[in-house]
């Protein structure tokens, strides 16, 4: 038998069993039994660790953003300027396809933003803090800054539905080719499943 974790590793684990279980099926569809079983322990030793469910959210939430900044230091370490924001962008392009429980556990957070007012709180808290620390790291103009949170907000997206890019400076063109290839196809409809690229009308 191995040696007995303390509550400090039990809740550092509670915390990634959360990020996970709230990351696949939000907070609404999420049972904290779900995640003490994921930890190992019974549901009412969790509530000692957390008080709430909602606790345990926030918890998670705070580590999503812990985790995204914690990357971004790491990125641009040494770097300043356009360098520190490409190092960052690879980066974070990088944590999309090998850290995929972030990007699912934020479209969750941002959907409980919609009717939870601390979560709301949370968002403001966490968006401005990051927003700065991508100024400080960078030294760009808020417009680079705009640029440069507006790219990985449309990076989010792109993984999700699993659309192929190219990252870096062949970003845009790798967006705009995508998009010609589904040119024509409108609905639907058009891209049966089980079909590895749609048809454009009146092909065979």
């Amino acid at each position: 038998m191995g040696p007995r974790m303390s509550a400090e590793e039990r809740r550092e684990m509670a915390i990634e069993a959360a990020l996970v279980e709230f990351g696949q099926t939000g907070y609404n569809g999420t049972s904290t039994a779900v995640i003490a079983e994921r930890v190992g322990v019974s549901q009412p030793y969790l509530f000692r660790l957390f008080p709430t469910k909602r606790a345990l959210f926030l918890a998670a939430a705070e580590r999503c953003f812990d985790d995204i900044e914690a990357m971004m230091r790491d990125a641009a370490g040494g770097l300043y300027g356009v360098e520190a924001l490409r190092a960052m962008s690879t980066a974070y392009r990088w944590t999309l396809s090998e850290r995929p429980v972030l990007l699912r556990f934020q479209l969750k957070l941002y959907a409980a933003a919609v009717h939870d007012e601390e979560v709301s709180r949370l968002g403001h808290v966490r968006w401005a803090r990051l927003w700065r620390l991508i100024t400080e790291l960078s030294g760009g103009e808020p417009e680079e800054v705009l640029r440069f949170v507006a790219v990985g907000l449309l990076a989010n997206v792109l993984t999700l539905f699993d659309v192929p890019y190219t990252s870096g400076e062949a970003f845009a063109g790798s967006v705009r080719d995508w998009s010609e290839r589904l040119r024509g196809v409108e609905h639907l409809a058009d891209w049966p499943i089980g079909q590895a690229e749609p048809r454009r009308p009146g092909e065979p």
